[in-house]
Formats: structure tokens, sequence, C-alpha cells
């Protein structure tokens, strides 16, 4: 009878949550809606920022192209429709271990430094996701550091923080 009730108000509130192929507790579409979020934050996702996310939701969870397609998708639209961040981290924190998380922390700064660019807006939107994440801030700063090492520091950094 909870569960009848529960599936009424979701389909009130969100009725097309059932079209998605990911449901609402796979860490997957938490994490990728996260990643969507950051590289939606200063506008409309530049060709490589769309090329990045796509490269780095295959890989990292092992999906073909379309079923990519379809993450990203349902990403999006759950995205979209997010108050907070808390949603999205309440998730993969039940889900996934430290080293997760960081993998995690990690796929953003990869998004976050794809267009070339680190706006303090991005930076901000990894601090607070690292922070509901359980990820310290010296783990945090090390990985942003170790992803622009990698990419040759051919970033602009306009960030306030380290």
């Amino acid at each position: 009878m909870l569960d009848g009730l529960r599936q009424f108000i979701a389909e009130i509130v969100a009725p097309h949550a059932g079209d998605r192929s990911f449901g609402e507790s796979d860490y997957r579409l938490a994490a990728t809606a996260l990643l969507v979020h950051v590289i939606s934050l200063d506008g409309q996702p530049t060709p490589a920022e769309q090329r990045k996310l796509h490269s780095l939701i295959e890989s990292h969870f092992g999906l073909d192209r379309g079923t990519a397609d379809r993450l990203i998708a349902d990403a999006t639209q759950v995205e979209g429709e997010a108050v907070d961040l808390y949603h999205f981290t309440s998730v993969i924190m039940r889900s996934l271990d430290e080293q997760g998380r960081k993998r995690i922390v990690q796929m953003m700064w990869e998004l976050v430094y794809a267009d070339g660019q680190v706006t303090e807006f991005e930076d901000n939107v990894v601090w607070r996701a690292s922070d509901l994440l359980g990820i310290a801030q010296r783990d945090r700063i090390d990985l942003k550091h170790a992803v622009a090492d990698r990419i040759g520091g051919q970033v602009k950094d306009g960030a306030i923080s380290g």
C-alpha cells in the first residue's frame, strides 16, 4: 500500500520519470547529472565538453554509445528538475566507496577543464559536490592539479580557490 502511494506521488511530481532508462537510485544517473550540471554552468555545453562527457561516461561506466546517450538524456532531464546537488550526492554516497567518489570528482574536473577555462562557478560547484561526497579539501585540490597537469597547463584558471 505504501509503495503504491509512493508511486502515485512520484507520477504526480514527475510523470515522465517512468520513461527513463536509468532509475533514480542508480548512482550512474546521479553522477552523470552532476557532470551535466558542471558543463551547463557557463551556458550551452561546448562540443569539446560534450565529447568529453560522452568519453567519460562510456569509459568509466563501460557503456556503449547508445546506452551512454540514454544515460546522458536521462541525467539532463533529472538535472533540470533538481533544486540542489544533495539528491545526486546522497545517491552516490550510498553507492560508492571513497575511491569511487574521488573518481566522480576527478571526472568533474576533467569536464571543467574540457573547454580550456575554469570559472569560479565551476570551481565552486566541484567544491560543493566534493564536500557533499565526503572528499577532503586536500584530495579535491590534488585531483584538480592532477587533471590540470595531465592536460599540460593549457587552461586559463579564473577560479579563486586552489
